[in-house]
């Protein structure tokens, strides 16, 4: 039986109070959940965080945030998408999470607020990840990027982003990446593993929640789309050296394993690395998660060295 963290027990027990956000619309969810400036005397000092506006496809114009360490050589450069079922979450929600991992991997980090369903469903914010990814690639070493250490990352649903981005780019002669870092992402909209029935309520991401966000994102006849459920991807031998972390007490964590094995079983370095005590969404709760989100940021560095 999973043992929980403290900090996860005292956000579980947080969680009880007021409505339930897959009983309220994404839009009333999404004003429940703003996001204080991360204040700690673990914040690392970088050398800038800016904001930067680009076109994409559809001639709309989205958001990235592109956080720099202190430097004096070209960089590698983390493509980042964050988390929130693709129905909320934004810069300021990966803030902390980008900031950290800036500095310990010593990377520029450029976090992308891709457009959210239901406002704009499946393949919008899919489209919005890819090109934002293609705008670093063409734009990297104007802002002191290292074009051959490309990596895109994500939490949630921004890891399912990050993997099918990997996917088009490593298929459709995109943007060679030298990695993928995907944390607790969504790898198959099917609601019926184990960790589904052991962690679907009171663990952070309930069954229902995780339903409330797909069917948001997508039609229920979209849901084994590969492009929405990359575990169906047929054949994923091009794509990169691969981290997944997954949570411990995770309604996404047997998936993420199926995923993991099949990257194996398909030829690619992977790390699958099992944050013990932890749910999902502890990724950048700093109120709450701020040593776990540290340690997962010191994971990764050390991967991608």
């Amino acid at each position: 039986m999973t043992t929980l963290r403290k900090e996860a027990v005292h956000y579980i027990e947080d969680q009880h109070h007021g409505t339930p956000y897959y009983k309220v619309t994404p839009q009333e969810a999404r004003a429940a959940r703003t996001v204080t400036q991360w204040q700690s005397p673990k914040k690392p000092q970088l050398t800038s965080i800016k904001d930067q506006e680009i076109s994409v496809r559809d001639g709309a114009k989205i958001t990235l945030r592109i956080y720099t360490p202190f430097h004096d050589q070209p960089l590698p450069v983390i493509v980042y998408y964050h988390g929130g079922g693709w129905v909320y979450g934004n810069l300021d929600s990966a803030d902390a999470g980008c900031q950290l991992l800036a500095d310990r991997a010593q990377a520029i980090v450029v976090s992308v607020d891709y457009r959210l369903a239901p406002e704009f469903p499946f393949p919008i914010p899919l489209h919005d990840a890819y090109d934002s990814l293609l705008w670093v690639h063409d734009h990297m070493e104007s802002f002191g990027g290292d074009v051959s250490q490309l990596t895109v990352a994500g939490d949630s649903a921004g890891g399912n982003l990050a993997t099918v981005v990997a996917y088009l780019a490593s298929t459709m002669r995109g943007p060679t990446l030298q990695a993928q870092v995907l944390i607790y992402p969504v790898t198959n909209v099917n609601f019926t593993t184990d960790s589904y029935h052991l962690y679907g309520e009171n663990f952070g991401l309930d069954t229902q929640g995780m339903k409330w966000f797909s069917q948001h994102y997508t039609d229920e006849s979209n849901f084994t789309n590969p492009f929405v459920s990359p575990l169906q991807l047929e054949d994923v031998r091009s794509m990169p050296k691969t981290m997944i972390i997954a949570a411990e007490a995770d309604v996404l964590f047997d998936e993420d394993q199926s995923y993991a094995q099949k990257l194996m079983d398909a030829g690619v370095a992977v790390e699958h690395v099992t944050m013990p005590g932890l749910i999902h969404s502890y990724f950048s709760k700093m109120n709450y998660f701020e040593d776990a989100t540290i340690e997962t940021v010191e994971k990764i560095a050390q991967f991608l060295k």
